[in-house]
């Protein structure tokens, strides 16, 4: 039976349980408002900046991304809150920022600072829906990436560390280590690799849930275009490797301090990169097209998910988000992966499609971030919010996509005093601001607090970020402006909207408290 088959017999039964027994008629009604509420499809994809085309991507083939995007909202200027995959997914599970649950690594867990926090997807398990989660959601190794409280059955492909499944050619599955080639185009079909696994496995868990009478959230975590950039030969066959522009800006922002590009180290790993990082001009073709390629890999399989909510007639039913962990520079600004503070590294696709919107296919210019996804999801599908997240839900710019919404979007990175990984908070840490104008940049001191360094970029006049132009003195009433609102907080930032409206503000006074978070509150692997 489908869920729409579901949603018209739960009424009847319902009246008969009312008439029968008046003790029965609330759990019967629980049952009914359940068995109506949205599924939830969430995609996860991994390392994906907006390097599609429904985002204005030219070199982009990614029609089934495309097809979903015109069926929702594309939200153009969304940011993530660290730019490594770890921080920055449990910060949106938990809804809460990376300072507040103390994960700055790969390697922490958020339950070791917040150990009761309800993760989104134990928020609607906890309101009866049923949660799985497939591939990589939370992280995708060691003790972050499992956390057994969200999902009503253990997860699956959350930890995946079998070569085989990252590499496809003889010559890559007959050498060492984890890291191999850095990319890798064979003659072989999607799930050789790990994603098509993924993928296969997702679609029949739908076939399965289309037969319960419980709305379900289903998590689905791509790998790729995380490194190493292998996708099967057909993929790398959509494009022209001579076509893929090359960086329009490959050298380091000038006047930038070395915090702010040291490199993450990670390209540097495979074995066909130079350890001095000095990559020629064929490889970074190379790799560029090799990006893109993961890009369409994934697209694919995306399709295949929508066609099967199609196919089983739950895509009426179901609220569908695509987000992108964090983003992504592929020789811009003369840096590789992500660990930075730019604008490359910390914007993010965000696509969400509900069913009957009316403003579909619509874009919203609106800064938002994906902190602000959990309470989104909950608005939408008419959940309680739970108390002391630190975002706000943006179904308003569903409904309105124009509206004036947050002043800015507020970001991080830790660096160690030397080397290139960091271990908890670091030594220092890079507090950043985005406006609609402006990417300003605090490098303070973890234990005092005090500012090293700062880093201004104007985009109203260079949005490639090439020169910092905080010690510019015609600038220096924007430095401090920008400077307050760090200090603020993220409360700080509220769309003048919501501040202004009474009853809107009470919800935002219960929910979230008025206590922005200090920037000095505290308490190797790339997967």
């Amino acid at each position: 039976m489908n869920m729409t088959q579901g949603k018209r017999l739960a009424l009847p039964v319902c009246v008969i349980a009312l008439c029968v027994s008046g003790s029965a008629g609330p759990v019967a009604a629980e049952q009914t408002r359940q068995s109506q509420r949205p599924n939830v499809l969430f995609i996860a994809v991994d390392d994906l900046r907006p390097a599609l085309g429904c985002y204005g991507d030219a070199t982009a083939i990614t029609p089934n991304i495309d097809h979903l995007a015109s069926r929702g909202t594309i939200f153009d200027r969304a940011y993530c809150q660290l730019a490594v995959c770890s921080p920055s997914r449990l910060s949106l599970l938990t809804g809460r920022r990376p300072d507040t649950i103390k994960v700055w690594d790969l390697g922490t867990h958020f339950r070791d600072a917040v150990p009761d926090v309800v993760t989104l997807p134990q928020h609607f398990k906890n309101n009866g829906y049923h949660t799985e989660s497939l591939g990589k959601i939370f992280h995708g190794s060691g003790k972050p990436s499992k956390d057994p409280p969200s999902w009503s059955v253990p997860a699956r492909f959350d930890v995946v560390r079998d070569p085989m499944l990252r590499y496809a050619s003889r010559k890559n599955r007959q050498g060492t280590g984890l890291k191999r080639s850095a990319s890798e185009s064979a003659d072989v079909p999607d799930n050789t690799y790990i994603d098509g696994v993924v993928c296969d496995a997702a679609v029949q868990t739908l076939s399965r849930l289309q037969e319960q009478q419980r709305p379900f959230f289903l998590a689905v975590g791509f790998r790729k275009p995380h490194l190493p950039f292998c996708a099967p030969q057909k993929y790398w066959r959509l494009y022209d490797r001579t076509s893929i522009p090359l960086p329009e800006n490959d050298g380091y922002p000038i006047g930038a301090p070395e915090l702010a590009t040291r490199s993450w180290s990670e390209l540097e790993g495979y074995s066909d990169i130079p350890q001095d990082g000095k990559i020629s001009t064929s490889k970074v073709r190379e790799l560029r097209h090799g990006y893109y390629a993961c890009v369409s890999y994934v697209d694919a399989l995306v399709g295949r998910l929508i066609d099967q909510l199609a196919a089983l007639q739950l895509a009426d039913n179901t609220v569908v988000v695509l987000w992108g962990d964090h983003g992504f520079h592929l020789g811009e600004q003369g840096l590789w992966t992500k660990a930075n503070n730019y604008e490359w590294s910390t914007r993010v696709p965000l696509i969400v499609s509900i069913p009957g919107q009316e403003h579909a296919g619509e874009t919203s210019d609106a800064i938002v971030e994906l902190v602000d996804l959990y309470p989104t999801l909950t608005d939408v599908c008419q959940l309680e919010t739970p108390v002391g997240l630190e975002g706000i839900s943006f179904k308003p710019l569903v409904d309105d996509p124009d509206r004036a919404w947050k002043l800015a979007a507020l970001s991080q990175y830790p660096r160690a005093n030397a080397g290139s990984r960091h271990s908890g908070h670091g030594d220092i840490m890079g507090y950043a601001v985005r406006t609609d104008r402006f990417r300003y940049v605090e490098w303070r001191k973890w234990n005092s607090d005090d500012v090293l360094s700062r880093e201004l970029y104007d985009h109203e006049s260079d949005a490639l970020e090439s020169r910092n132009l905080a010690t510019q003195a015609e600038y220096a009433a924007h430095t401090q402006e920008l400077s307050e609102i760090l200090s603020g907080g993220w409360q700080s930032v509220l769309p003048d909207a919501v501040n202004a409206d009474d009853e809107l503000g009470n919800v935002l006074d219960h929910t979230y408290g008025h206590h922005p978070i200090s920037a000095s509150q505290e308490d190797t692997n790339d997967d």
